[in-house]
């Protein structure tokens, strides 16, 4: 029975709109400060105050000191996860009103804690299963010895993929397909960033291509994107 009033007081926590939109606009891994989440989920100081104690009691976000400022993040990449779950059966969900309204640059591409997802996260994963890099089973991508002489090639560490050949995916709740979760997105997603291939929108988690993002994504994995 404890287990059971646990999880209702997550979900319920979760459920509240103005708490879930403080959470999924920290799903990209960023720690920001509490006026900027008040926005976020159109509520006042106060009220936005409430939420994130509330959270914060919970274990579902932690807080960084920097001088006199906090900032809030999620606390794990589990909680991370959670939320791209519940966003996966909410898209599996028909609605009984209207459709909700996605952004289509968070469907073209984004951020998922610190790994891409949507469009451009999705058809990353396929391409990299047609040359054969990565193998999936049970939600894990296997990599393969070209697979790691692949992206050793492209810029990734190959010492550790050798000795870590594995990744977890995620069902992408916009795609509903696969899309690369880490160890291996992350040093994906950080490495399009050094080459500069994509940038990090300051206040959403999409993620914008540059033409230099093109060209590569295209020459490298076979991906046609648009920026």
């Amino acid at each position: 029975m404890t287990q059971d009033i646990d999880i209702a007081r997550i979900a319920a926590l979760v459920g509240e709109p103005a708490r879930a939109a403080m959470l999924l606009a920290l799903g990209d891994g960023r720690a920001l400060p509490a006026g900027e989440l008040a926005a976020c989920a159109a509520v006042s100081a106060p009220t936005a105050s409430g939420h994130l104690g509330a959270l914060r009691e919970a274990g579902l976000l932690e807080v960084v000191q920097q001088g006199r400022h906090r900032y809030y993040r999620l606390a794990s990449a589990q909680i991370a996860a959670l939320l791209e779950s519940l966003m996966l059966v909410a898209a599996q969900n028909p609605a009984r009103i209207a459709p909700p309204r996605v952004d289509p640059l968070l469907q073209a591409a984004r951020t998922c804690y610190s790994h891409l997802a949507g469009r451009l996260g999705v058809a990353l994963c396929d391409a990299l299963q047609r040359r054969q890099c990565i193998r999936i089973e049970d939600d894990i991508a296997h990599l393969t010895p070209d697979g790691i002489r692949f992206l050793g090639d492209f810029g990734l560490d190959a010492a550790r993929l050798r000795r870590h050949p594995f990744s977890k995916t995620c069902i992408d709740w916009s795609e509903r397909r696969h899309h690369l979760g880490p160890p291996v997105g992350i040093a994906l997603y950080r490495r399009c960033l050094d080459l500069g291939w994509v940038r990090h929108q300051l206040d959403s988690r999409a993620v914008r291509l540059t033409q230099a993002g093109v060209a590569g994504f295209a020459s490298t994995f076979g991906v046609s994107v648009e920026a």
